[in-house]
């Protein structure tokens, strides 16, 4: 990013805040301290109004918008906000019924050539999971869940919730830590640290019934739950070696707690290191067929006796 961009980049970073450090910015924007401290005095010398803080924690207040213009995007900026948009067409992603509305007013701002290009984009692009021949199209089932709103604005005021899963016909109520919540095989899972049970757990936002504030006058705090996870960290017991044939494969179909590290800048070769929890019949018994879905391109380094025997059994069966 070259010095001119950055600073304003910056300005825009504090302008958006009420208080901000030096460490804040080295971190966001990837810079060194010295870098730091002579982008915020230029921007104090070019007239925003900083109010440095004194002590170890120290930082700065900002007085919000007092001197910066209003927003505008330049022709790569537009574009990137085009095709993200155009990305989440027949996706299930929260707040979809504002993307139209949104896109108008950003198409507002921009000139006809900046249009004339937008539409160009528009007809040669085309994404997974769009029409290619009424790319527009948005079914009703690509709607997410409707509880999914609702539980992005519970977590915006507490992470520790209440919630209800439907579990086939039974009901059950768990009281969580929202770790992460993310979109994987087209599914929302609710990363959570269980409260009552004192470990990390997997929800699926489908099966939601109802997310209420957590109940306990004193909850857990974020910093004792995470000492309580790496407590209970689990020790990696399969490693794995994928060549191309296997990667592809992976991409197709792998388990939620699977992720691939890259061995090459070509991304041909790559390793995979995981938990298998043998006790767990159902998990077991999913690693097994994932691992013979995965084919021949695979290298093992390391893997629990249990998946042996059952990779023997099926090979031999």
């Amino acid at each position: 990013m070259k010095k001119v961009e950055r600073i304003n980049t910056i300005m825009r970073y504090i302008n958006n805040r009420a208080r901000f450090t030096i460490s804040e910015i080295m971190r966001e924007f990837d810079i060194s301290r010295s870098t730091a401290i002579r982008d915020i005095k230029e921007i104090e010398a070019m007239g925003m109004p900083l109010i440095a803080e004194v002590g170890r924690d120290g930082g700065y207040l900002v007085m919000c918008n007092s001197v910066l213009p209003d927003v505008r995007f330049t022709n790569d900026e537009m574009k990137a906000l085009f095709i993200a948009f155009m990305a989440t067409r027949n996706q299930q992603l929260p707040y979809l019924k504002s993307r139209q509305s949104l896109a108008e007013k950003l198409l507002g701002l921009i000139s006809e050539n900046q249009q004339d290009e937008l539409v160009l984009l528009n007809e040669i692009l085309v994404f997974e999971g769009t029409n290619p021949h009424d790319p527009d199209l948005l079914e009703l089932s690509d709607l997410p869940h409707p509880i999914l709103e609702k539980l992005i604005q519970a977590l915006l005021w507490d992470r520790r919730l209440l919630i209800s899963i439907q579990e086939g016909k039974l009901t059950k109520s768990y009281s969580i830590y929202v770790l992460h919540l993310f979109r994987e095989k087209s599914l929302w899972l609710i990363e959570g640290f269980d409260i009552a049970a004192a470990k990390k757990e997997l929800f699926y936002v489908d099966h939601l019934t109802s997310v209420e504030p957590y109940p306990t006058k004193r909850p857990l705090s974020k910093k004792e739950i995470l000492e309580e996870l790496s407590r209970q960290k689990d020790v990696i017991n399969l490693v794995i070696d994928l060549g191309p044939k296997a990667i592809a494969q992976f991409k197709k179909y792998h388990p939620l707690t699977a992720s691939l590290s890259y061995t090459n800048p070509y991304q041909t070769t790559a390793v995979l290191k995981t938990f298998v929890n043998v006790q767990n019949p159902e998990e077991l018994e999913e690693i097994i067929s994932w691992l013979l879905f995965l084919g021949q391109d695979v290298k093992v380094r390391t893997i629990p006796e249990e998946v042996i025997q059952g990779l023997e059994e099926r090979v031999y069966l």
